[in-house]
């Protein structure tokens, strides 16, 4: 089954500063494993970067970058989006058909939005999905730890069966595309 590696919104507003999500490092160190074995496997990666008007998010600013360390290469696939889906209002589908790719492996920032937003509509839009389990991350909240976010929607998303097609949680170092 022809696969293709989402990476979401690694972007150096998140991974670096007060916007730091939990593990940056760590993290970044596993979404390029999971890259390597993507393209290895002879499989599309797909660097998406969320933007909006101004702020963090603000196009092209050095915020905006996809965060230092990340092995993004030429030969990649670069996607621009302005929600947590990356699929709405983007041609990403549209990309994933053309190439006959008909499962995808998630991971990213932030667990709790585009993580979990792309994730479902990815479901609703019939990828299987592989939720690299141990290659999202996030940010405390007022009610829980990033670590208890990051395990709350590795639960509840494998645990979603109401679209047909399963996320299924792997570690990066499982990760087996061919």
């Amino acid at each position: 089954m022809k696969s293709a590696l989402l990476v979401i919104d690694v972007q150096q507003c998140l991974c670096s500063g007060e916007h730091r999500t939990h593990e940056a490092d760590a993290v970044i160190e596993r979404i390029n494993r999971a890259a390597d074995k993507t393209r290895a496997a002879g499989m599309p990666v797909f660097w998406i970067q969320h933007e909006a008007p101004e702020g963090l998010f603000c196009h092209g600013s050095p915020s905006w970058q996809l965060a230092q360390g990340l092995d993004a290469r030429p030969g990649d696939q670069y996607l621009r989006k302005t929600t947590g889906d990356s699929f709405l209002r983007t041609d990403l589908h549209e990309r994933l058909r053309a190439q006959g790719v008909e499962r995808l492996a998630i991971c990213g920032m932030h667990t709790e939005f585009c993580v979990d937003t792309t994730t479902r509509r990815a479901l609703a839009l019939g990828y299987p999905v592989l939720l690299l389990q141990d290659a999202h991350s996030t940010v405390d909240n007022a009610f829980c730890t990033a670590a208890q976010v990051i395990g709350h929607h590795n639960l509840t998303l494998a645990n979603v069966t109401s679209f047909g097609p399963r996320a299924t949680l792997v570690a990066v170092d499982a990760l087996d595309l061919a």
